[in-house]
């Protein structure tokens, strides 16, 4: 990775996800707020693409992308269920994995035998990134298709869940 510097376009590109985050609770109409799902979404796949094409990957960029990520879909899935878009369940589905993906990563944080364990995205979670904010976008757009997409960010996000636990694991046991 690059020099660890927060000043570069694609961390730059991150932070904005944290600032929709900010505005979305007062967004009122489903138009403005499909276009911050989209515009979160959009950022979500710059933000790699320049970091990747440009060489311009950092150790903090690794963390505030994921951050920025959860920061903004938590918010999102608690504005749609407080306004009566979504409902209980579907709200906890959506949220699951973000919430054991951080309480993991917070827990492991102070212990020595996960020193040396880097976070970074894994296939899956990226999976479960995408199907969650289209699950926010087909609440507002096909509400009829809520449940299935709901359904399908379930199942992706026990799958991210146990290949989280995977690595982890192996970070405990070495072969």
């Amino acid at each position: 990775m690059a020099r660890d510097s927060i000043a570069t376009l694609p961390n730059l590109v991150s932070l904005s996800r944290l600032g929709m985050a900010a505005v979305f609770p007062f967004l009122e109409g489903p138009d403005e707020r499909l276009l911050l799902i989209a515009a979160a979404g959009a950022t979500d796949f710059l933000d790699g693409y320049v970091a990747r094409s440009r060489g311009a990957a950092t150790r903090i960029g690794a963390l505030i992308d994921p951050f920025a990520d959860r920061c903004f879909i938590l918010v999102a899935v608690f504005v749609l269920w407080m306004d009566g878009t979504i409902d209980l369940t579907a709200t906890l589905v959506l949220a699951a994995r973000d919430v054991a993906v951080l309480g993991v990563f917070l827990a492991t944080r102070g212990a020595a035998r996960f020193k040396d364990i880097t976070f970074v995205a894994r296939p899956a979670g990226k999976v479960v990134t995408v199907l969650q904010l289209a699950a926010l976008a087909i609440a507002y757009l096909s509400p009829a298709w809520l449940l299935a997409s709901v359904v399908a960010v379930g199942v992706a996000s026990a799958v991210a869940i146990a290949d989280y636990a995977r690595i982890l694991w192996r970070g405990q046991s070495p072969a």
